[in-house]
């Protein structure tokens, strides 16, 4: 026992000082502070209502009319039934937000060397290296929640497979199961999708080795194994993935039924997104070198000029004062790259780079091929339509590839493996004692391709790079030629300064790797200058990029949008009615929904339907789609900036008889015929709902009504009184896949009008029309997770089991 203690208390002692370090990074959150995240601060508009009605009545509700005129909840932080290994997931995630999701990049990579029989001390100094890579600490800046959350499981995916594959069948199976549970958790799917793409790599590398090494039959049991535990975590979250996949089809991420533009032009045929959307966060390829000097395209889109800036100086000769010169420079993109906009450099660290080198000569076997195919991988896919080759491939013939944008973010992987092969390479550096010659050679090598590498763009810099930004030529136009001239010195400026960093942090790296070789230094202090080199190396970038000054109080994120004078006017009107906000980009700010029922919203997967909508008449104004969408205030702005209401007289209301159906053939005529329509009197109904329509004309009856009686998330109930049969059409969004309607408590049918609307055919005399959100895929996701809990325990006390019992056992003399 006590021999197990002791064996323990070292792993103990690095959770608790990842707990110390993540907590140190994040220090305002210890004063009850929250980092303010953008996206998270959107977010936060939409899933009001849903936050609400949970504290309000204790129940859940699966869907919203706050985002896009109605929606589910699914990705906005719904709750599911019998969903523990949620429960795991906040248990591991018990630090604030978000020092909880360094904790987990740091325990995940820890265990994964472990799980590699790395020392726990270098195993320590590899999770901290990976923790701190910068793209992993800026997502937590912007708040790209989700996608932190499924990184940080990725090292233990991992772990749990490289146990399989070791023989480990039953523990690794568990872990497995766990880890890959817990990844799905994270409901990032393109994470998740990445994290395929490197398991691929990494069972062809282990096929391989099975091959040769004639271990077939045990590289088939691992499969099954593996198989098992993903079957298993799959169904742990059965609920999230089902209900995932019902709204993807129905959101942008799945099959437009549309085939032209709204401009008339055909639109390429598509089962996912479009080419052009997928590939918009390209990364360059010269860019790349991001990720060894922080600052090789300038930083960040909002990174500063350099102190001496020489655009300065140029604005003060063109007659500017220093404050008007301080503006403008602020202005300046210092970025030179292609993306539209980049937050921070995916920057691994000069340190890390320089021992992924020296790991490649010293590590040998699988893991090196299977790192080496997954960096070259993600590297090239990461360039998108600057390597339209391998990209197109993947779009057109890769299945769900499509299912994804921002092709640059694939860099996760290169996040992982770069330190992997790092680590693994410095512990043969300091295990093989026999192979002294072979790592001097291996250590000169590497300071040459990696230092030489430096040298030459310090000398040769103005011959290689031209410093231009594509945004260059307004500013020629705007301010002349000799500003851009400057701002170009400037850029090269901290190019320079930058390469002179990291070939600094490398040459003192190689330096206490040379004396530890030398015998001049102990193995504890080279691991100290090493661990001080590659904390100081990644953190001092980190910090610029998120420090204390991001965070705000509590307050500001969880309100986070104040409440205007024109908020206050529309919210003095109790009735049904929808706002629209064109006082930023409707459709990418939570900002009205988090005090209306808007038309618009922000989410990455909007609502397909309505995102035509929008692309082909709300973006341009189009007040009878306001009207049919039951639009009745507009938030504008003043001459002075201010949000000032414009109320919609003719809003059609929350539902309303109408007298004539048009058919359309297809959705292209569905979506066309919309211009120009009376969408009071007429309706345009898709040919596949010709059975619910009336084969008589209907009769006006001028008497009928139809009002609203409850209007509640879930929950809607209208009463009707005519004389003859009516088709009402009511100003809700048609989502099939959860709303039935009731007449008089009896099972009744709805169809679409409109593109985007609900209508159904209503019996003469007085009825109640109810409309009720009940999702079979919340019940049947429950079911199977549930099912899948207890078939995880069985397995798991069926393997404790025999495992005592085996041990238990009385061995023969």
């Amino acid at each position: 026992m006590q021999y197990s203690i002791k064996k323990l208390l070292p792993h103990f002692i690095v959770i608790l000082l990842f707990v110390v370090v993540a907590l140190a990074y994040f220090s305002p959150v210890l004063q009850g502070k929250m980092i303010f995240q953008s996206d998270i601060a959107q977010h936060n508009g939409i899933a009001k209502q849903l936050r609400d009605y949970r504290k309000e009545t204790g129940k859940e509700t699966y869907w919203t009319d706050t985002a896009f005129g109605g929606m589910p909840t699914y990705q906005l932080g719904a709750k599911y039934p019998h969903n523990y290994i949620k429960k795991l997931d906040l248990a591991l995630r018990f630090l604030p937000r978000p020092a909880d999701y360094l904790f987990l990049y740091f325990i995940g990579m820890y265990i994964l060397f472990l799980v590699l029989k790395v020392d726990y001390k270098l195993a320590f100094l590899g999770a901290l290296a990976f923790g701190f890579s910068t793209y992993l600490i800026i997502i937590l800046g912007v708040g790209h929640n989700a996608k932190a959350h499924a990184i940080a499981y990725m090292p233990l995916v991992l772990s749990g497979i490289v146990l399989t594959f070791r023989g480990k069948y039953f523990y690794g199976f568990l872990l497995t199961a766990v880890a890959m549970a817990l990844e799905l958790v994270s409901n990032h799917f393109q994470m998740t999708y990445y994290l395929l793409l490197l398991v691929l790599c990494l069972g062809v590398a282990y096929l391989i080795d099975a091959f040769r090494k004639n271990m077939l039959p045990h590289f088939g049991k691992a499969i099954l194994v593996l198989l098992a535990a993903v079957i298993v975590s799959i169904g742990l979250n059965a609920t999230n993935i089902l209900a995932t996949k019902e709204y993807a089809d129905a959101s942008t991420r799945g099959k437009s039924e549309l085939t032209i533009n709204p401009d008339g032009s055909p639109k390429e045929a598509t089962n996912g997104l479009e080419y052009d959307y997928i590939t918009e966060y390209s990364y360059g390829k010269l860019e790349s070198f991001n990720l060894f000097i922080p600052r090789f395209m300038g930083g960040g889109s909002g990174d500063p000029l350099p102190d001496d800036s020489k655009a300065f100086d140029e604005l003060l000769k063109l007659g500017a004062s220093p404050q008007e010169a301080g503006e403008i420079v602020s202005q300046l993109p210092v970025y030179w790259g292609d993306q539209p906009i980049v937050a921070a450099p995916a920057y691994l660290g000069a340190v890390i780079i320089f021992l992924a080198v020296l790991g490649l000569f010293l590590v040998r076997g699988r893991l090196k091929w299977w790192v080496t195919g997954a960096f070259v991988l993600s590297l090239l896919l990461s360039w998108g339509k600057n390597f339209d080759f391998l990209t197109d491939f993947f779009i057109n013939y890769v299945p769900l590839y499509n299912k994804f944008r921002a092709v640059s973010s694939i860099q996760v992987i290169i996040e992982l493996v770069v330190p992997v092969i790092a680590i693994v390479g410095l512990q043969q550096w300091f295990n093989a004692f026999e192979r002294d010659e072979e790592k001097k050679k291996a250590l000169l090598y590497s300071l040459g391709i990696v230092g030489g590498l430096s040298v030459l763009f310090i000398l040769f810099k103005s011959t290689l790079f031209s410093f231009s930004s594509p945004y260059d030529v307004m500013i020629r136009e705007q301010l002349g030629t000799p500003l851009v001239d400057a701002l170009r010195d400037d850029r090269a400026s901290l190019f320079t300064s930058d390469t002179l960093r990291s070939l600094a942090f490398v040459l003192g790296t190689a330096g206490a790797l040379w004396f530890f070789l030398k015998n001049k230094i102990s193995e504890k202090i080279t691991f100290a200058l090493l661990a001080g080199l590659i904390v100081c190396d990644l953190v001092l970038v980190d910090r610029r990029y998120v420090n204390n000054e991001d965070f705000v109080q509590a307050r500001t994120m969880e309100q986070p949008f104040q409440k205007t004078k024109a908020d206050a006017q529309i919210l003095k009107d109790d009735g049904n009615y929808r706002v629209y906000d064109v006082t930023v980009n409707p459709f990418n700010s939570g900002r009205a929904s988090y005090y209306h029922n808007a038309l618009g919203g922000y989410h990455a997967a909007k609502p397909r339907r309505i995102q035509e909508l929008s692309d082909f008449y709300l973006s341009k104004g189009d007040p009878g789609i306001l009207n049919m969408m039951n639009v009745k205030y507009i938030i504008t702005e003043n001459k002075e900036y201010e949000s000032v209401v414009q109320e919609n007289p003719y809003a059609n209301g929350s539902a309303w008889f109408i007298q004539n159906v048009i058919l359309a053939e297809d959705a292209n005529q569905e979506m066309l015929l919309l211009d120009s329509l009376d969408t009071k009197t007429t309706a345009v109904i898709h040919k596949d709902f010709i059975a619910e329509i009336p084969t008589n004309k209907v009769t006006r009856d001028s008497t009928a009504s139809i009002d609203l009686v409850r209007h509640e998330p879930q929950h809607i109930v209208y009463e009707t009184a005519s004389t003859t049969e009516q088709i009402a059409v009511f100003s809700e969004v048609y989502y099939p896949e959860g709303w039935n309607v009731y007449i008089n408590d009896t099972p009744a049918t709805y169809f679409r009008a409109n593109y985007v609307l609900r209508a159904m055919r209503i019996p003469s005399g007085n009825n109640k029309i109810e409309f009720k959100f009940e999702p079979t895929v919340i019940q049947t996701g429950s079911t199977i997770s549930l099912a899948s809990s207890i078939v995880f325990l069985l397995i798991f006390g069926g393997g404790l089991w025999y495992y005592f019992r085996k041990k238990e056992q009385p061995t023969n003399s």
